[in-house]
């Protein structure tokens, strides 16, 4: 095997390791390594095989992400890692716009229209849950979010990977944002809601940098 497959494989036994056995646990360094590495190597996956700039600082930058939103019990860092995750979000678009497009057609308008109307209707239902600090954070990252969805269906058909990929991030961020806004203060992690969590993200993750690189290894 070559390198490059040495990464990958890393990259995965770190990620389902997280899932199944931390991700709903308290605050650890090891825990905040296995999550971070686990996105980290799949931005060096994405380099070493050649794959787009954007899909490997779109990869890099959600691990910057990881990193804050681990590093800590509390809410210290949230806002510098939805920084990241915006900034990730920002770099898949413009990788989803430079990649080649399906036609348009009526079921792509409604597949997008359909993302766009029930994003927005989530983060109105979340938003009195929001505190005020972090309402237009919320606000402005569900819209880069969409966004990103939004390109992603208008992709053509080869990239389906990608839209899957794209669709379950989404999904993630759903959860996330419940368990981070609708959970009482000082709650603990649920395991079921934190593992389906984390394999929609990393599962997304993975399905966007496959489906971004040439496999040639």
């Amino acid at each position: 095997m070559t390198p490059a497959i040495y990464v990958l494989l890393g990259s995965l036994v770190l990620g389902t390791l997280y899932g199944a056995a931390f991700s709903w646990r308290s605050h650890s360094l090891l825990k905040l390594i296995i999550k971070t590495a686990s996105t980290a190597l799949l931005a060096v996956w994405a380099f070493m095989v050649g794959g787009p700039l954007l899909v490997v600082a779109g990869l890099a930058l959600s691990s910057l992400g990881d990193f804050f939103l681990e590093a800590d019990e509390g809410d210290r860092f949230l806002l510098p890692g939805m920084g990241a995750f915006f900034a990730a979000h920002v770099a898949y678009i413009a990788l989803f716009w430079a990649l080649p497009q399906a036609d348009q057609s009526w079921l792509i308008l409604a597949a997008q229209s359909g993302l766009i109307l029930c994003g927005v209707l989530f983060i109105r239902w979340l938003a009195p849950w929001l505190p005020p600090k972090m309402r237009w954070p919320v606000f402005l990252y569900g819209g880069v979010i969409l966004m990103m969805g939004a390109a992603a269906l208008r992709l053509d058909p080869v990239f389906l990977p990608i839209m899957i990929g794209a669709l379950m991030f989404i999904a993630s961020d759903v959860i996330l944002s419940i368990e981070l806004f609708k959970r009482p203060e000082g709650a603990p992690k649920r395991p079921l809601p934190s593992i389906a969590l984390w394999f929609l993200y990393f599962g997304g993750q993975a399905l966007i940098a496959w489906g971004a690189s040439p496999i040639t290894d």
